[in-house]
């Protein structure tokens, strides 16, 4: 969780991320923000996130975007 948290708080050091719920239903991130994470989780992980991935409830929280890595990670 700590690496998915730093990889978050790199693109966007602004937003709570401990906090926030609603990062994409409250449009706190906005497609630029996901596609930069998205990149850079494939990279650290080594992951592959596809478009069948791309769903607001895989991004509103960091706590779903970990859930998500590591399904992928399993994978």
């Amino acid at each position: 969780m700590d690496e998915v948290m730093e990889i978050l708080k790199e693109v966007r050091p602004d937003v709570d991320f401990e906090k926030e719920k609603k990062l994409i239903d409250d449009s706190i991130l906005d497609s630029f923000d996901i596609i930069s994470i998205v990149s850079e989780l494939n990279e650290h992980f080594g992951i592959a996130i596809d478009a069948d991935y791309l769903e607001a409830e895989n991004f509103n929280s960091v706590e779903a975007i970990y859930e998500l890595v590591q399904k992928l990670q399993e994978a």
